[in-house]
């Protein structure tokens, strides 16, 4: 396909060739991880070198969570895989669009199996122009069109390779990536400070309930004092806003806050204080709070009965059992949360003046944090719409 047909009329000085062109010019290249046969699972060590396979690839990111790691010794014998500060990586399978732009810490880290990196080499591109340019829209489209297979898209070198490619002097590359990247630094530093909130009202409960209970309380177990409320698959879902209808929470939703909606008549509608538990699926057992709409089918929402306890004590109560949870599913092609399982778990119930002040302290933490949710999501919708119009030149860093 023409680059004019993906980007229309281009601004003068901007150039158009290929994602392969580009790699060759500034002496990099285009390469995919090594096979199976040369690493096997037996090679996994607890300290090591990390390996970026495809489930460690988030949204131009790397996800440290779980990742696998080999020796030194290994990484060396495959060190044609290793990785340097502002490579790109792609999962060869599945959901073949995430990618994952290399930092400086993260600089000799290896290419695993079933990636593929691309080395962009020196002087011609800025790697993180080129990581938000492959987010574009367009880039993606192309990308999952020219796929190969027909249950699930696979990536090759020559796919990568072929991937058009249109980019302004390196100066104006640098500046919208600075544009671009503000936004997203400022993503991550409310995501950490969530992260660092959440674990400071984990701390607090644990501290309170968990570790050095007062002898007085009840052992309740949670069959007795919770209720689930399963969620509907809904009629009719629009993308907008409409009379009537509200966000469709799905599991989705628990990630990125984004949603559809759907008519709310006669659905099971959470509100923000709410606790959510996934169902069915890869994520059954996980529990969420802060999202006010529709419950999706695959999640239930989870009250006390008769008020016994308050929401965000039962929020961390279930938080408590997550783990514990998800190593007791259910099922075998698809899991399933065990309610049965749950119900026989036993918690401490504490007396309604330490229940209540712990409410306010937690409640305030999640206003903290929904704040911060709400902050980041508009911040991720400037940067989703400007995107797409820095890289054809329709809104040009001089005018921001």
């Amino acid at each position: 396909m023409a680059i004019e047909s993906l980007f229309g009329n281009l601004p003068e000085k901007w150039e158009t060739t290929t994602l392969g062109n580009i790699c060759q010019r500034g002496g990099g290249f285009i390469q995919t991880g090594p096979f199976g046969s040369q690493l096997h699972a037996a090679d996994y060590v607890e300290i090591g070198i990390p390996t970026i396979m495809p489930q460690n690839i988030g949204e131009n990111k790397v996800v440290e969570d779980g990742i696998s790691r080999i020796t030194e010794k290994d990484a060396e014998r495959l060190s044609k895989y290793r990785l340097r500060s502002g490579d790109i990586v792609y999962s060869r399978r599945g959901d073949i669009t995430r990618r994952a732009l290399i930092l400086d810490e993260q600089d000799g880290w290896l290419c695993g199996t079933g990636s593929l990196m691309v080395r962009l080499g020196e002087r011609i591109v800025d790697p993180r122009f080129v990581s938000y340019y492959l987010a574009d829209p367009s880039i993606r489209e192309w990308i999952q069109r020219h796929a190969v297979g027909a249950t699930m898209p696979n990536l090759n070198t020559s796919i990568m390779s072929a991937v058009p490619f249109v980019y302004p002097p390196l100066p104006e590359q640098r500046a919208i990536a600075g544009i671009l990247g503000a936004l997203d630094d400022k993503v991550e530093v409310n995501r950490r400070m969530n992260a660092t909130l959440e674990s400071m009202a984990r701390a607090v409960f644990r501290q309170w309930f968990v570790d050095f209970p007062q002898a007085n309380w009840e052992t309740k177990p949670f069959g007795e004092i919770i209720q689930f409320v399963k969620g509907k698959r809904p009629t009719e879902t629009v993308d907008e806003p409409i009379a009537g209808f509200l966000p469709l929470i799905l599991i989705e939703t628990l990630d990125t806050g984004k949603s559809s909606y759907a008519n709310s008549e006669k659905m099971v509608v959470a509100e923000q204080n709410n606790v959510l538990m996934v169902m069915d699926g890869a994520s059954s057992g996980r529990v969420d709070i802060g999202h006010r709409g529709i419950v999706g089918s695959t999640i239930a929402m989870i009250i006390s009965r008769e008020n016994t306890i308050g929401d965000y004590f039962l929020y961390y109560s279930l938080k408590e059992k997550e783990a514990e949870a998800r190593e007791n599913l259910t099922g075998t092609s698809i899991p399933h949360m065990d309610k049965q399982w749950l119900f026989r778990q036993t918690t401490y119930l504490p007396d309604r003046n330490k229940m209540q002040e712990f409410e306010e302290f937690a409640g305030n933490i999640r206003k903290k944090i929904q704040a911060s949710l709400k902050e980041s999501r508009t911040l991720a919708s400037l940067r989703d719409g400007l995107l797409p119009k820095m890289m054809r030149g329709e809104v040009r860093v001089s005018e921001l």
